[in-house]
């Protein structure tokens, strides 16, 4: 069991760094969760709570507009 150790501390490794590497560029942004505005950075680098990275991942965002039944 002692040589799994080494393997699965590598594993562990390439899949953090293919993670972070998915979330940078130039494609990204910070935005509020429940109003889906963009905000400062600011917010994602330090964690705030109800904020997220968005990423387009090359394709365009699409909102459908909510249309009130009468």
């Amino acid at each position: 069991m002692a040589k799994t150790r080494p393997v699965t501390l590598a594993l562990t490794l390439v899949v953090a760094v293919g993670g972070l590497t998915a979330c940078g560029g130039k494609n990204r942004w910070c935005e509020h969760d429940a109003t889906d505005r963009r905000v400062s950075n600011s917010y994602c680098e330090r964690g705030a709570a109800g904020y997220e990275w968005e990423s387009d991942g090359g394709k365009t965002k699409i909102k459908k507009s909510k249309k009130s039944r009468h």
